[in-house]
């Protein structure tokens, strides 16, 4: 890795091998990666995440940050009332004290380990408010990755082709194309029998 590069745009510079993979090469790349996370993720999502992540138990809640979950909360305006906001910042500072003397909490590795152990030593009782926010975390991804399917799906079912397609018959091919997992254990008969026991439908004889 120490020979000199050979390169035909690069006669006149005199660099390693290991200088243009490590430096030139490897940034590339890098600048590739932020450049698509920059495209895949807004601002707002991007703050969404960081916010987030200070709910992460992980190195005895070294992630924890107040005014970020603060920020999160007020993002959340129908699931917390104005008072509510107000209860919250005494009730995370009395929530951080109690879990980081607590050693039940201390060996913790995501925010899914924090709430089933919350149920568990009953704390989810003595701050609602926290755990409330901890489980709006938990459905937030798998309610983002549940829309951005949908609509992903709904590019393809309604094409050029199909741009006069029903709602309901819409509504019916997304479903198929969303959740192929689950339509793929229905059976063939069972669909058959169902379609004959439909009283109205079309080419009914």
């Amino acid at each position: 890795m120490d020979e000199d590069c050979i390169n035909s745009r690069r006669q006149r510079e005199k660099i390693t091998n290991q200088h243009y993979y490590e430096v030139e090469f490897f940034n590339t790349v890098v600048d590739m990666q932020i450049q698509e996370f920059g495209d895949r993720f807004s601002e707002a999502s991007t703050e969404l995440l960081v916010c987030m992540a200070a709910l992460n138990p992980r190195d005895s809640f070294s992630m924890f940050d107040k005014s970020k979950l603060k920020r999160l909360c007020a993002l959340y305006p129908k699931d917390f009332t104005s008072l509510e906001m107000n209860e919250f910042e005494v009730e995370l500072e009395m929530y951080y004290n109690n879990v980081r003397k607590d050693q039940r909490f201390s060996t913790l590795i995501g925010i899914s380990d924090l709430a089933r152990l919350m149920v568990e030593t009953r704390k989810h009782l003595s701050f609602p408010l926290v755990y409330r926010l901890l489980k709006l975390t938990l459905v937030l991804p798998v309610a983002t990755a549940t829309v951005e399917r949908c609509f992903s799906a709904m590019k393809i079912v309604k094409s050029n082709l199909r741009n006069r397609i029903g709602e309901e018959f819409l509504n019916a091919c997304i479903i198929c194309a969303v959740e192929r997992e689950a339509l793929a254990k229905v059976k063939d008969e069972d669909v058959i029998q169902r379609f004959k026991k439909m009283r109205h439908r079309k080419g009914n004889v």
